[in-house]
């Protein structure tokens, strides 16, 4: 399976029956799960969404954002407990402007499921944390 590494976001291939043996990045040597998200900029976001084969999670957010305020903490902790099952990532969009162009976010938080490099589920919102989980299966 293809992976990104979350530090440098060098392309890896690691067998996805070695994913609980810490495997690291063929280049920096840095963890290639960390249990948490990877902040994604424009440089970053093909290799570690559209060139990923794991399921990865966005979450489009902003600093004066209540809600998304409230939904971090239920994101941080989906990121240690559901990964290497998922890669959770996340989009400051005040700061990746370009990127909330691109995927024409009208409404923070939003999150994005992608598969195999393409978008397969959407949701406007912060959820309880159940029912963010639901959410995932459904879409997994």
């Amino acid at each position: 399976m293809i992976l990104a590494c979350p530090s440098c976001s060098t392309l890896n291939r690691v067998d996805p029956a070695k994913f609980n043996d810490k495997p690291q990045c063929g280049r920096c040597k840095e963890s290639l799960f960390q249990g948490k998200a990877i902040e994604l900029t424009s440089a970053n976001f093909v290799n570690q969404v559209q060139k990923s084969e794991l399921p990865v999670i966005i979450d489009f957010w902003a600093s004066w954002c209540g809600p998304c305020l409230n939904f971090a903490p239920v994101f941080s902790q989906a990121a240690v407990e559901l990964e290497p099952a998922f890669r959770f990532a996340k989009v400051n969009t005040e700061q990746q402007q370009q990127l909330a162009a691109q995927f024409q976010i009208r409404s923070i938080p939003t999150l994005m499921l992608f598969k195999q490099g393409k978008l397969v589920a959407q949701q406007s919102g912060a959820m309880p944390k159940q029912r963010f989980y639901q959410w995932l299966q459904q879409h997994a």
